[in-house]
């Protein structure tokens, strides 16, 4: 719904623009906050116009960021297929989006760069589904999902072609102490480190790491804000489920304590305002204006996993796939000796069964039903 989405797509394509059988002056072919507008039998005013303005604003923030971008990948994924197959992508056809998803999975079509497809994974297949829809409801159509073109091609990769989860290493204790003790006692050294321990102790994904400000309602864009106090942060988030408060308390010492180094890097910073991890001068003497990109969080872990000789009997390509943002959080769940439902509500986990998911060591046999059942 970005304002000016649809033709900033066309013209960072390589591809020519798509035509389609809806007129392009159509609102249903703009997936953008353009497409909202006053209704034709109403007379245009400055209060009406402000309103649909302030609309589109709301409408843009309906997804995050990274949600919006993928989405847009997956319909220009999708049109560049219907042109190849000499189809259009509008309106939704539930028997041309089952063929597309046979296709995906079995990688038999031939893609603009080489002679045939590489087949997707479920996971990757399940996801670009919704994104469809979104783009479809986007142009003032509506996609049923359920259709049997669509529901019974679905269940059948699934139950062909579905995987066990591929599930990133867990950074833990012993891990993360030396992770943080390879970075200098500089400006970017003082910001990482609070990167990174912020990011274990609260279980946090990188999107929230970065999206913090200091406080309340600092910047537009804010994702949650930071309170310190003596015993440990309350940081308030608005997570992908809502919002949640995840409590930090203090460490056991100044060296690795997550809330002692946010205060270092806020105190030497001179960050008062705004957001709370940015970027740093040249030199690294001197904190910027311009907030992180979650990616630094991600290309923070995978060098201070090499650095730290992490997995050091495996080849550096391998040790780099082994851990992403999410090992900060499986890392957590993994160490903390604590009941589970605590390491839940850190994590912001609707059940119990996906925390399961991020303790890559826990006692699995610790309820024994057999025993219980008396065998």
């Amino acid at each position: 719904m970005l304002c000016g989405m649809s033709k900033n797509t066309e013209k960072s394509s390589s591809e020519p623009p798509i035509e389609s059988s809806v007129n392009k002056d159509d609102e249903r072919d703009r997936p953008d906050g353009e497409a909202l507008s006053l209704p034709s039998f109403v007379a245009g005013s400055g209060t009406l116009d402000r309103l649909v303005d302030t609309a589109r604003d709301y409408a843009r923030a309906a997804a995050s960021e990274n949600t919006l971008k993928a989405y847009l990948k997956d319909w220009a994924n999708f049109a560049r297929w219907c042109r190849m197959k000499g189809a259009e992508p509008l309106p939704p056809s539930p028997e041309m989006i089952g063929l597309y998803l046979a296709d995906l999975a079995s990688g038999s079509g031939p893609s603009p760069s080489q002679s045939a497809s590489r087949p997707l994974s479920v996971s990757t297949i399940d996801r670009r589904l919704p994104g469809l829809a979104w783009n479809y409801a986007q142009r003032g159509f509506s996609l049923d999902r359920k259709n049997r073109h669509i529901a019974t091609v679905l269940a059948g990769v699934k139950r062909k072609h579905a995987r066990p989860p591929v599930q990133k290493e867990a950074i833990l204790a012993e891990d993360i102490l030396a992770m943080v003790a390879t970075l200098p006692f500089d400006l970017r050294g003082l910001r990482d480190r609070a990167i990174l321990l912020l990011g274990y102790a609260g279980g946090l994904r990188r999107s929230e790491i970065v999206s913090l400000d200091v406080h309340q309602d600092d910047t537009p864009e804010s994702g949650g804000w930071i309170e310190i106090f003596e015993k440990g942060a309350l940081l308030t988030l608005n997570a992908k489920t809502g919002w949640r408060e995840v409590e930090i308390g203090r460490g056991s010492k100044d060296q690795t304590c997550p809330v002692h180094a946010l205060e270092q890097w806020l105190h030497f910073a001179k960050i008062d305002f705004g957001p709370v991890f940015v970027g740093t001068s040249r030199d690294g003497k001197r904190a910027l204006d311009t907030r992180l990109n979650d990616k630094h969080v991600a290309r923070l872990i995978k060098r201070t996993v090499l650095d730290a000789g992490i997995r050091s009997e495996l080849p550096e390509k391998e040790r780099l796939a082994l851990f992403s943002g999410h090992s900060l959080r499986a890392g957590l769940a993994s160490s903390a000796e604590v009941d589970e439902r605590y390491v839940q509500k850190q994590l912001g986990h609707a059940s119990a069964e996906m925390t399961r998911r991020y303790q890559r060591r826990r006692d699995r046999f610790r309820v024994n039903l057999t025993k219980a059942a008396g065998l």
